[in-house]
């Protein structure tokens, strides 16, 4: 279980990767798939970083999924920027 733990931080890395880009989108709905993605990326994170006790990574998720839940509601839909 152990071994399929330490694999998170791939998909955690890529989900980040490709949250990064959706948030930067003019595209209302792109950003808001950008913050839902990033919550999923956070999740991966508190796992592995759970398994591997990494508390400054836990900590830093938990801010991160908030400022994304922000994000959410703050997320003007229909509004695309020009």
């Amino acid at each position: 279980m152990g071994d399929l733990i330490e694999l998170l931080q791939w998909p955690a890395m890529a989900l980040s990767l490709v949250a990064a880009w959706l948030v930067g989108s003019r595209s209302a709905h792109r950003r808001l798939a950008g913050f839902i993605v990033f919550l999923c990326s956070n999740v991966l994170w508190l796992v592995w970083g759970w398994h591997d006790e990494a508390w400054a990574l836990i900590v830093l998720n938990c801010c991160l999924a908030a400022t994304n839940v922000r994000g959410i509601f703050r997320n003007e839909k229909g509004q695309d920027k020009p």
